[in-house]
């Protein structure tokens, strides 16, 4: 345990700072897609981009940092991230958490269904992302409340994915929970989080409006 943690300190310490208006200065390559309100991807199936303006720097970092090494498998993303370095990502992710809503209150904005409530139950999805679903424990963990439900769905799909060169995610704790619940149930728990009021928006740059 201490040596865990003493591993933690030493990589927190080793990773770079962001900055607010170098992140900004790099956008411009994200701006295409995140930064249009409702902008669609058709890979792997038509879904809404993801707000990632209001999630936490950690979070974008460590996403980022999946798409890079090839954990996460979206073919755009992995091109885009194979050309940041670990500043280019500390910058946007920086600059991307200085953009969110005010904060949201301690607890979810609406009540789970019963049927509902029992999936989350079961994914004990609160004990990561925290009762609100946009406090998660850890900030390289994201933030769900308020997300596209679409693109919640597609992202809980994918950690189910496996042997697949271009689609799929990496990772064993969702892959787990995610591989419990059918298709039918995920799109259940993604239609729920999405509907919650969260901290994250797509705010348009001023050439998109």
């Amino acid at each position: 345990m201490v040596t865990m943690t003493l591993a933690t300190f030493a990589a927190q310490a080793q990773a770079p700072a962001g900055d607010v208006k170098a992140g900004e200065s790099k956008a411009a390559m994200c701006i295409g897609c995140h930064g249009i309100p409702g902008y669609q991807n058709s890979f792997p199936e038509i879904h809404k981009v993801p707000m990632i303006q209001g999630q936490s720097d950690k979070y974008i970092v460590s996403a980022l940092t999946a798409y890079k090494k090839g954990d996460r498998k979206h073919p755009t993303m992995r091109g885009i991230a194979a050309s940041l370095s670990e500043q280019d990502m500390a910058d946007l992710g920086a600059f991307y958490a200085s953009q969110g809503k005010a904060p949201i209150g301690e607890t979810p904005s609406r009540a789970a269904s019963t049927a509902v409530a029992e999936l989350l139950t079961k994914g004990a999805c609160v004990s990561c992302h925290g009762a609100n679903f946009s406090k998660p424990i850890d900030p390289s963990y994201p933030k769900l409340a308020g997300q596209h439900s679409d693109y919640l769905y597609v992202a809980l799909k994918s950690y189910t994915v496996e042997g697949n060169n271009v689609v799929g995610r990496s990772n064993g704790v969702m892959a787990g929970i995610s591989k419990q619940f059918k298709p039918s149930e995920l799109k259940q728990i993604a239609n729920y989080l999405g509907s919650l009021q969260g901290e994250m928006q797509t705010q348009p740059e001023s050439r998109f409006r």
